[in-house]
């Protein structure tokens, strides 16, 4: 009983905070309260958000098995969830406001801007992992399989920031922050394999 009060004490708390920066977003739009250039700031907004959640996302293996936190093991699936809505809120402000809706000028800005190309190749890798998320899948899949194919959200995270460094064009603080919380989480997994591998008998 505990564990089960436990479990939704924890998925309602991800819920809370992952739909609460939306909520603030709508309610400051709603407001006019965005700054001098509203589309910039949710896209830049929502492109934050969504390597927020792709960086928590990879966080949990690590944070379980250093502190004991098993409960997060149940609330991976939602994180990962999270991060693409945001990526999905991310591509949809670019094509509805920066290409004002017309699809056929987006082939010619993601040649024009690299940058725009490593975000959609990023956000086409998120797709098969959300589709993937459900229980009904990782059977489908089998464990082994569905594991190597998340092993993608490393990717994922690695095309984000890149994709947020070549955005920026001053201050690299933000980006650079996320890239170093991402080669702690990379360092964390090749040691932890390096030590996995190193027990198995020769």
């Amino acid at each position: 009983m505990t564990f089960t009060a436990d479990s939704r004490f924890h998925t309602q708390l991800i819920w809370f905070n992952g739909l609460l920066p939306a909520a603030l977003v709508l309610f400051d739009g709603w407001r006019g309260a965005l700054g001098a250039n509203p589309v910039e700031f949710v896209t830049r907004c929502s492109g934050v958000l969504s390597l927020i959640f792709l960086i928590i996302t990879l966080a949990v293996t690590p944070l379980r098995k250093m502190y004991g936190w098993n409960w997060l093991l149940k609330q991976r699936r939602l994180i990962g969830l999270f991060a693409f809505y945001y990526g999905t809120a991310h591509l949809i402000t670019y094509l509805a406001f920066d290409r004002e809706g017309q699809l056929s000028t987006v082939a010619a800005d993601v040649l024009k801007r690299p940058f725009i190309a490593i975000g959609m190749f990023s956000f086409l890798l998120m797709v098969p992992l959300a589709i993937t998320s459900t229980n009904r899948m990782i059977k489908r899949l089998g464990g082994k399989r569905w594991a190597m194919l998340h092993r993608l959200t490393y990717v994922v995270a690695i095309g984000g920031v890149w994709h947020y460094f070549l955005i920026v064009k001053s201050d690299i603080t933000f980006p650079a922050l996320f890239a170093l919380w991402l080669l702690v989480l990379l360092g964390w997994r090749v040691v932890a394999a390096l030590k996995k591998a190193a027990k198995v008998p020769q």
